[in-house]
Formats: structure tokens, sequence, C-alpha cells
């Protein structure tokens, strides 16, 4: 994820609480999702849709976030 902006995502995990929330987040939402593709984790449909709509969510935010770094710092 962001590989392409390795620097600047490990300058907002260093520096930014609410960057390292949504990095947290989506990390565990990644791992749930997985586990519950994987069946080692049941869950019902709605359930596993509201969780890829969260990882999402929270990816987006910190894409925006790394945006916003991008230009603030050009």
């Amino acid at each position: 994820m962001f590989e392409y902006d390795q620097a600047i995502v490990d300058t907002l995990l260093h520096d930014n609480q609410h960057f390292q929330e949504l990095y947290k987040q989506h990390h565990d939402l990644k791992e749930r999702v997985k586990s519950a593709e994987r069946g080692v984790m049941p869950m019902d449909g709605v359930t596993l849709g509201t969780m890829k709509r969260e990882k999402l969510l929270a990816k987006d935010k910190m894409a925006a976030m790394i945006e916003e770094y991008r230009r603030e710092h050009a």
C-alpha cells in the first residue's frame, strides 16, 4: 500500500496521530477481511461488505493526507 509514497507514509506514521490510527484501522480490517474470505472467521456477506467499505474509506483518507502532505512540501 502506497509503495511509491513510502517516505511520506513513514513521516506521517511518525508525526501524525490521526494517520497512525487510520493505518492501524486499515491493517486490522485488512486482516479481518482476509480471515473472513478464507473462512477462518465466519461472517455474513453484509458484515464483510461493511468491513471492506470501512477499509477502503480508511485508505482513501490516508491517500488524501498523503496528497495534502505532498502539496504542502512541494
